[in-house]
């Protein structure tokens, strides 16, 4: 276990010097070099446990993942977002456990966690503050990774690799699972004879596979576009009060299909739901709810579904000398990975065995 502790210290601490000198930094970026320095420090102080008190003592690195993860992604989602000293409130119940595992000097040992002694009440205290601490900041920041990507699929007709986030979704989804793995194994552990430190070994093996994560996808993350981002922190419950009549919203979707189906305005890659709201002199909002409510997609499925109908065409065409990459880029798509990507879930086939099927048929 002593070497886990050296090899997550080693490669925290390195991970942190890339980041601290990564090419125009972001808020995001500072928060994820502070959370690294910090895990760097939690896993010397594993190695330190083991060396001076034989055992690690009951501490939890949970506690800081937590809120770290939910800033950075915070970081990453919220418009203008800047940091602000009390925000360091968020390490408090990180630094109070850390801090009281050594005057208490409490063992790591599942097996005999409710047993009623002088160190009872510290263990109960560290069980709730735990157990609260994964519940509210998983469920904060899969709120914002999920609104984020909903805004996108709803304003954006092309979605960037570096906008929608989807590193940042698995590496949510993967830590909400362990998060359980992890309650379960400690569960199993009070009740089943098998090696006391299981649960703290599985922990600390899943958090070095984060760090490496974090590591890689973190020094590639840049800046995403105020426009792409919110200023709101609770997403509403879309459309429960709606003010539109059906007329107003039958009359807006035919607006909508007017404009982009009628003059083709889908081969525009950049076209956006700020681009259709000033054509159309409607505020996004109410779109947004046509599109939603009405016609029953969002605006990159509905933009995207018209750009793979016309990449159908343009395949089956015989006198269209066009390459296969270069007629994604006509039809609307702003690259070749989310062309195949978008065309794949639409028709099942790649535009290359879409072809070849036209050609065999």
């Amino acid at each position: 276990m002593q070497i886990v502790a050296w090899v997550g210290l080693s490669q925290a601490a390195f991970a942190s010097i890339l980041v601290y000198f990564k090419k125009n930094k972001n808020i995001a970026d500072k928060i994820l070099f502070l959370w690294l320095v910090l895990l760097a420090t939690d896993f010397l102080s594993l190695g330190l446990d083991y060396y001076i008190f034989t055992n690690p003592l009951l501490s939890s690195s949970f506690l800081l993942f937590n809120p770290a993860l939910y800033l950075y992604i915070k970081a990453l989602t919220v418009a203008n977002f800047k940091l602000r000293k009390i925000y360091l409130l968020h390490l408090l119940p990180y630094i109070i456990i850390k801090v009281l595992s050594y005057f208490v000097q409490e063992p790591f040992a599942m097996n005999t966690f409710f047993n009623q002694d002088e160190y009872f009440i510290y263990r109960i205290f560290f069980a709730g503050v735990t157990t609260l601490s994964i519940v509210v900041y998983n469920v904060l920041s899969l709120v914002y990774v999920h609104r984020h990507r909903m805004k996108l699929l709803n304003e954006q007709s092309n979605i960037m690799e570096n906008d929608n986030l989807g590193w940042v979704l698995f590496v949510s989804i993967f830590y909400v699972v362990y998060c359980i793995l992890a309650f379960i194994l400690a569960i199993v552990g009070y009740f089943v004879d098998f090696p006391p430190l299981s649960p703290h070994i599985f922990n600390y093996w899943v958090l070095l596979f984060l760090i490496y994560i974090l590591s890689f996808y973190g020094l590639y993350q840049n800046t995403i576009s105020q426009s792409l981002v919110d200023s709101e922190p609770i997403a509403k419950v879309p459309y429960q009060n709606s003010s539109m009549s059906l007329e107003t919203k039958l009359q807006i979707k035919s607006q909508i299909e007017a404009y982009i189906v009628g003059t083709k305005a889908y081969l525009d890659s950049d076209l956006n739901m700020d681009k259709l709201a000033k054509q159309l002199n409607t505020p996004k909002h109410q779109l947004t709810e046509v599109l939603n409510s009405v016609m029953k997609q969002s605006f990159f499925q509905y933009v995207n579904s018209l750009r793979v109908e016309e990449v159908k065409k343009m395949l089956a065409n015989k006198k269209n000398l066009y390459s296969i990459e270069a007629i994604g880029y006509e039809c609307g798509f702003a690259s070749k990975s989310s062309f195949y990507t978008v065309f794949k879930n639409y028709t099942g086939l790649t535009p290359t065995a879409y072809r070849n099927s036209l050609i065999n048929g």
